[in-house]
């Protein structure tokens, strides 16, 4: 039994395709499954039942393959130990972002990343809170960056910024005529507030400063939409108002702006944090991370006075 047969074992069992898990391990089709062929015969077991379309995995296969991700994640370590103790700062780092984060955090570090630590391959993965949670903790992912706090005991939080929530509202609308915008103006909104589609944590956030601030929110919110700029776009038809994370509201044309309204401080808030299983080993990789987002944040974000909005609700 080899490291390498578990690694083609753990391909067909997430792909349920010996030829796109070839392609995926970069190895021919008959190699691999000669391979997959060859640790069945030791262990005297068949791990996938190929009758079967998709493949399945029997039962017996379905405990290997549990066994396997813990084996070939342990294996993978003994390199970042080493890795650690030179110091050195390369290799590949699997990095998840959630999607009310990655549009317009992802370019404003990227290429400062890359011409300063050019070994490091950065394999970035747009996903919900949900998915990094339990990809962090099956080591899939190497580190996150999402809304926090999260209160989970197994992950580390590093706050890299405080994001004000910022109100985009239309010329129809009452609080257009107003400087500063209060939570209590939410009120008056509650029947045409444009929101994010159910599983984004941005739509938690919003849903939270009604809660924090005791405003009825129950069946109230008008139009659900799966990105920031079909809100912008159906605010822009009349058809309600809805808030922005601030460095979305960065790149809006001049017009747009005009509709854009603060809040009063302290300014409702998220919390946007790089997140890691406390057992991650990439330590030097994350610091160099964690340095690069906060130089290039820093001079795009300088607001003090704030509240932070957590997406789980709880304070």
């Amino acid at each position: 039994m080899t490291i390498t047969q578990l690694q083609y074992v753990l391909a067909v069992a997430e792909h349920k395709n010996f030829t796109l898990a070839a392609e995926k391990c970069f190895v021919t089709q008959p190699t691999l499954s000669m391979q997959i062929q060859k640790l069945e015969e030791e262990l005297g077991i068949q791990i996938f039942d190929r009758s079967k379309k998709p493949i399945q995995l029997t039962d017996v296969g379905e405990k290997i393959v549990n066994q396997a991700k813990n084996i070939v994640n342990e294996s993978g370590r003994i390199k970042d130990i080493v890795d650690q103790q030179k110091g050195y700062i390369g290799g590949d780092f699997r990095v998840g972002i959630i999607p009310t984060v990655m549009p317009t955090l992802l370019p404003m570090f990227m290429a400062n990343f890359i011409k300063k630590y050019p070994k490091v391959n950065l394999i970035i993965e747009e996903r919900n809170t949900e998915e990094i949670i339990k990809m962090l903790k099956n080591d899939q992912l190497d580190a996150a960056i999402a809304a926090t706090p999260l209160d989970e005991e197994t992950i580390k939080e590093v706050v890299l910024y405080y994001e004000p929530f910022v109100a985009y509202v239309p010329e129809n609308n009452p609080a257009y005529a107003k400087k500063n915008f209060e939570v209590e103006d939410l009120e008056a909104n509650l029947n045409n507030i444009l929101l994010l589609q159910d599983g984004h944590c941005f739509r938690n956030n919003v849903l939270n400063i009604c809660r924090a601030s005791n405003l009825p929110n129950e069946n109230h919110f008008q139009i659900e939409s799966g990105s920031f700029e079909t809100m912008i776009r159906l605010a822009d038809e009349g058809l309600g108002m809805t808030l922005l994370p601030y460095l979305h509201t960065l790149d809006l044309n001049a017009k747009a702006t005009e509709k854009l309204r603060f809040f009063a401080n302290p300014q409702p808030s998220r919390e946007v944090s790089l997140i890691y299983n406390k057992k991650e080993l990439k330590i030097q990789i994350i610091d160099a991370l964690r340095s690069v987002i906060t130089g290039v944040v820093r001079g795009a974000i300088a607001f003090q006075d704030v509240a932070i909005v957590s997406p789980t609700g709880r304070k």
